[in-house]
């Protein structure tokens, strides 16, 4: 990934953007450690002066891996670092289109992740057999203390693992979210599992509150709560996981707690081809109201595809991802830039649109990377070079070049518009197994007769749990896992329901 931007950053950005303002950071393991990760906490306070950053995948070392580069000792995620020094709000994760390629979903997927609290940042120890208590001291240290928790450990072997879910800064995400959704004219959805998780209800609480008292009229002029009964939408986890494979169709976005948010937006990611084709972008907020935006792209290093360019293989890395997340911190940097120096900010967002729509028409040309095209694609240098030569032309004209001639087509006609599926089986870790494919195939084609009819689909939709649900049938089931919670709770965990704003609210 890094070799990649370093070739897009030489031949696409440098000949058009002065980029002497720009301050870089190398956040590999050896610099890291070599500073005492020095570099990691300079990146992040310039982070905070500057609001708007493109992170290039980085790695955070295994054991294994510490010991293979030397480094003297372990390491973090350099993600956490910044969620915390930039006073994270969410991370969107959304899907990247193509216009005229369908990748996997036909329209945009939102996604809002709580970029704080829960799993992430718990504290955990291994215990043995004994006594937990768990107390919460106010800040005003003469109020009286509170026990949150109090249990026996009968287990030789357990663990007591404390976090907590901040809630502070559930109104930003709200109006970051619903923002999104309207402007990308998609479906709101609120996801939780509050229906066992008590504790989370607070989040649904001022996600709500915030949609009725600023947002619900808006939907409902644009006719975006149609399928929603006239309301915003709570989804309990569980059907969360089952409407990300149902509604390929997208044009829906959902906002979730931290750990929630990381596990859906990987089953959108395998939805929609790859983590490749998703974004990841942090929002977080300075202390003069000033707000910071981190792009990066979703997928990792792609350590593999290093070793075989320094074997002298050709490669074909697909930079979508980073290129996306690229240009969305130069245009945010624009937008910064608007009152003190419009012009800048201008021949930035002039640039930033030609650029995406160089590298677009690439792949719908047929110049994409193998992943999008096949064996006959373009390696990852071959890509960035014909990407460039568009660009430069573009820059040059204001206006896009003209359209490559149909192949063995002999008055060079445009081919007619049509929308492309390019075949998963060109990704890289195309891994599927077709001998299982055939017995999974032979176990609903009940009749032998080489096809599926509609009932043996049926049948199979079912069975694998795709099959769509009536819109009610959600409300039947929370209502059903609510019952079942509150049954296994028993009186000891068992909570008032907080069903209507007149009620105790938990925030």
């Amino acid at each position: 990934s890094w070799y990649t931007m370093k070739l897009i950053c030489d031949k696409w950005v440098e000949p058009f953007i002065d980029t002497s303002r720009w301050e870089y950071f190398d956040l590999s393991c050896k610099a890291r450690d070599e500073t005492r990760d020095r570099v990691l906490k300079d990146a992040v306070a310039a982070g905070s002066r500057v609001c708007a950053i493109f992170k290039e995948p980085t790695v955070t070392p295994t054991k294994e891996q510490m010991v293979e580069m030397g480094l003297l000792k372990p390491l973090g995620s350099p993600n956490g670092a910044m969620r915390r020094g930039w006073n994270g709000i969410t991370i969107s994760r959304d899907t990247i289109h193509i216009p005229g390629i369908e990748l996997g979903f036909k329209r945009p997927v939102l996604f809002e992740r709580h970029a704080v609290g829960g799993e992430y940042g718990a504290g955990w120890k291994k215990i043995g057999k004994g006594r937990v208590l768990t107390t919460f001291f106010p800040e005003d240290m003469e109020d009286k203390a509170i026990i949150v928790d109090a249990r026996e450990c009968k287990d030789a072997r357990s663990a007591v693992v404390v976090y907590d879910n901040p809630l502070d800064n559930v109104e930003d995400l709200a109006h970051i979210f619903f923002t999104r959704c309207l402007e990308h004219s998609v479906v709101p959805y609120v996801v939780t599992k509050k229906t066992v998780f008590k504790w989370q209800e607070g989040f649904w609480q001022i996600m709500r509150q915030v949609f009725n008292e600023s947002y619900k009229d808006q939907y409902l002029d644009a006719g975006l709560l149609d399928r929603t009964g006239g309301e915003l939408q709570h989804l309990i986890s569980d059907a969360a996981t089952m409407q990300i494979i149902r509604w390929t169709d997208g044009g829906f976005g959902m906002a979730c707690h931290n750990y929630d948010g990381d596990m859906l937006t990987d089953e959108v990611a395998q939805v929609h081809r790859s983590p490749g084709f998703i974004t990841s972008n942090l929002t977080g907020k300075r202390e003069d109201g000033t707000i910071i935006k981190e792009f990066e792209a979703s997928h990792g290093t792609v350590a593999d595809l290093w070793h075989a360019h320094l074997r002298g293989e050709e490669t074909s890395m697909n930079p979508l991802g980073m290129v996306v997340a690229l240009l969305g911190a130069m245009d945010h940097a624009a937008a910064l830039e608007e009152s003190s120096n419009a012009a800048v900010a201008q021949a930035t967002r002039n640039f930033t649109s030609h650029c995406r729509e160089a590298m677009f028409t690439a792949f719908r040309e047929g110049r994409g990377t193998r992943d999008m095209v096949g064996p006959s694609g373009l390696t990852t240098e071959q890509f960035v070079d014909t990407v460039a030569e568009d660009l430069g032309e573009r820059m040059a004209t204001g206006k896009a070049p003209a359209p490559r001639p149909v192949a063995g087509s002999s008055d060079g006609a445009e081919a007619p518009e049509a929308v492309l599926h390019p075949s998963r089986s060109f990704r890289r870790n195309y891994n599927l197994d077709e001998e299982r494919m055939r017995q999974l195939f032979g176990r609903f084609d009940t009749n032998g007769d080489g096809n599926i009819s509609f009932d043996e689909f049926v049948e199979m939709s079912q069975e694998l749990g795709i099959a769509p649900m009536r819109p009610d049938a959600w409300h039947e089931d929370e209502e059903r896992e609510a019952r079942r919670a509150d049954i296994e709770a028993g009186p000891r965990g068992r909570v008032r329901r907080w069903a209507s704003i007149e009620e105790p609210k938990l925030y």
